[in-house]
């Protein structure tokens, strides 16, 4: 990601994807109450399937430890057997119901009855056409976030400040996949019109003030903005915004070094 034109490529191809998928997964439906326990989600960031799941958590605001397990990883996916019985992505777990759970459909309802109250909207329930254009987006991105890299293993999972429809996030995401990075997911999606648009340019015009009561309230009275992605790292202490930083350091710290 060193040449700045490269990089502003991907993340059109990162917008490409989110326009396939029709932007699910940027504005929040309802915001749920957090569950005692994290939930945590074995997933692989180009898996369309996955994608579903990742759409519903955005809508719902909810939290999930993500389990990296693309192509070839050896880190979660023989615990992911353990746990479910296959290597079968998604698969979502949830202590506080004793729910284990595959079929990325069946837990987007899971999730919006759980969590939301409420069946699946319309707008996220399953239709004919769209594995076809989930795999077409997935393509678009060169199926990154599907093979696994070598890497080191962070001794904690670091904490990623996202939601699933950002161009931003997305190749983040797909680096901390093909790393095989556990991390907390901690969904930030707009929470009101107002908000739609880049951090630095949204639609109402003036100073930005958060809804409150809201996660993006919380995080705003922490940074003073509310942009993702946002990476922190606890085995460093680094705190970092903007995608291209937050990739080069990925890199710089945790890709393992070809001998």
């Amino acid at each position: 990601m060193g040449n700045p034109l490269t990089f502003h490529l991907d993340i059109l191809g990162s917008a490409l994807t989110s326009t396939l998928t029709a932007w699910r997964g940027c504005m929040v439906v309802r915001q749920a109450e957090q569950p005692a326990l994290p939930l945590v989600l074995y997933d692989m960031e180009g898996c369309p399937f996955c994608r579903r799941v990742r759409e519903a958590l955005s809508a719902l605001q909810l939290d999930v430890d993500i389990r990296p397990c693309p192509k070839g990883g050896r880190r979660f996916r023989p615990e992911a057997e353990q746990v479910g019985g296959r290597q079968l992505f998604p698969l979502l777990v949830d202590d506080n119901t004793g729910t284990v759970m595959y079929e990325s459909a069946d837990i987007v309802a899971y999730l919006f009855q759980t969590y939301g109250g409420r069946p699946v909207p319309a707008y996220y329930r399953s239709r004919p056409y769209q594995p076809a254009l989930g795999s077409l987006a997935s393509a678009v991105r060169g199926l990154r976030g599907i093979r696994v890299k070598a890497s080191r293993r962070p001794e904690k999972a670091l904490s990623l400040w996202s939601f699933e429809g950002s161009p931003y996030s997305r190749p983040v995401r797909e680096r901390l996949c093909e790393l095989e990075i556990p991390y907390r997911l901690h969904n930030l999606a707009k929470e009101h019109w107002t908000e739609i648009g880049p951090a630095v340019q949204r639609i109402k015009p003036g100073p930005y003030t958060p809804l409150p009561g809201g996660k993006r309230e919380v995080f705003f009275s922490h940074h003073r903005r509310v942009q993702v992605p946002y990476l922190e790292d606890p085995n460093t202490g680094e705190g970092l915004f903007e995608s291209a930083d937050i990739l080069r350091y990925l890199d710089r710290h945790y890709a393992a070094k070809a001998s």
